[in-house]
């Protein structure tokens, strides 16, 4: 049961890593992202704390997955 956990802790993180930068690119493009002014709105300010939150979780769901995969803490 033990490397099924960790493979899709690994796989959490890596699918993590690779969608959120994109989707932010994204957001970061839309009208919607900037003011007239070219300051940063509240809907680029919570997308980027919200992606920002997801690849803090991926991060420790890859330091999870390794630890547990080599047996650190057992």
């Amino acid at each position: 049961m033990l490397p099924i956990f960790v493979a899709l802790l690994i796989a959490n993180a890596l699918f993590n890593v690779l969608v959120w930068p994109t989707f932010f690119r994204r957001v970061s493009r839309d009208t919607r992202a900037r003011d007239a002014q070219g300051r940063p709105t509240r809907f680029l300010v919570v997308h980027a704390v919200l992606i920002g939150v997801a690849l803090l979780l991926a991060a420790a769901s890859l330091v999870v997955g390794v630890l547990a995969a080599t047996g650190v803490g057992s």
